[in-house]
C-alpha cells in the first residue's frame, strides 16, 4: 500500500508517524519543565545507610521528607511536581545516599554536597528545613537520654 510504512509489525500511515513523533516531543518538553523544579537541600552531607539486598526503597528526591534520606510522602503537599526515586538494592551493603539532593547519580552521593552552592545554603531558610533540623536534633537528644519517672509522675531526661 503506498504511503504506509511498517513500524514494529504494525502498518502505520505517515500522518500516524508524524502524530506519534509530535506527541512524544510534547511529552519530552513537559518532562523537562517538571524537572526544572528544584529540591530542597536536606543535608550538607550524605546519609550512611545499610541497604538490604532485594529490599525496595524510596529515596526522597524533593528534600522535604522528615525521614531522610527516605520518602515519607511530604512531596505530595510540599513538592507535588516531584516524586521519590524508587529502587531495589542489588546487594546488602553500606551505602552513602545523597543528602543534598543534587547528585548526578541518584540516590547515591557523588560529592556534589561539597560544591559552594550547597555549602553556602542556609538550611534554616529553606521551606520545611527547620522541621527537618528540629526532628534530627530531637532524635539525637532523645537517643542520649535516659528517661526517669519521679514520684510525682513527671518524666525527666538526664
Amino acid at each position: 500500500m503506498p504511503g504506509l510504512q511498517k513500524a514494529r509489525g504494525i502498518v502505520a500511515s505517515p500522518l500516524a508517524s508524524f502524530c506519534r513523533l509530535f506527541f512524544s516531543q510534547i511529552r519530552s518538553c513537559s518532562a523537562l519543565s517538571a524537572s526544572s523544579v528544584k529540591p530542597v537541600i536536606a543535608a550538607k552531607e550524605p546519609f550512611p545507610v545499610d541497604l538490604i539486598a532485594e529490599k525496595r526503597y524510596a529515596w526522597c528526591a524533593c528534600g522535604h521528607s522528615q525521614k531522610q534520606p527516605f520518602c515519607d510522602g511530604t512531596h505530595k503537599k510540599s513538592a507535588p511536581a516531584m516524586s521519590p526515586l524508587r529502587f531495589i538494592a542489588e546487594e546488602s551493603k553500606k551505602a552513602w545516599l545523597c543528602g543534598c539532593k543534587y547528585t548526578k547519580n541518584p540516590p547515591y552521593c557523588d560529592g556534589t554536597h561539597k560544591e559552594d552552592f550547597v555549602q553556602k545554603t542556609d538550611l534554616r531558610s529553606q521551606p520545611q528545613a527547620e522541621a527537618i533540623l528540629l526532628t534530627t536534633s530531637l532524635k539525637k537528644r532523645l537517643a542520649s537520654c535516659e528517661w526517669k519517672v519521679d514520684l510525682n509522675s513527671k518524666e525527666t531526661c538526664e
